[in-house]
């Protein structure tokens, strides 16, 4: 599998089990967690877009590395698999650092 298509793939489930098994915030449970999804995915569309844009890019991708599907707006789908991780993860940790200064 392409190099940053294989990181973007795994790293969705990675992030879920994290939460699942080992963290246990309650953040997939919480309303908040998915409008602040839908707030992401609606700036990542138009500034992603301006700087994927084909065929005069700002950000280039060596096409080797991904699958090649954009949408909508020529970005690369595994962007959004990045965008998600990442949101996510940093919620997370966030979640997971106020959880240890409640309990000291």
């Amino acid at each position: 599998m392409m190099g940053y298509t294989l990181p973007a793939v795994l790293s969705v489930p990675a992030v879920v089990a994290a939460e699942l098994l080992w963290l246990r915030t309650g953040l997939f449970r919480r309303p908040g967690y998915w409008i602040s999804m839908v707030i992401v995915v609606a700036f990542q569309v138009p500034v992603d877009g301006w700087l994927t844009r084909l065929p005069d890019p700002i950000v280039g991708y060596n096409p080797d590395e991904m699958t090649g599907l954009r949408f909508p707006f020529d970005i690369p789908v595994e962007d959004y698999l990045f965008g998600f991780s990442l949101v996510t993860l940093t919620l997370l940790c966030w979640l997971r650092a106020k959880k240890k200064e409640e309990a000291a």
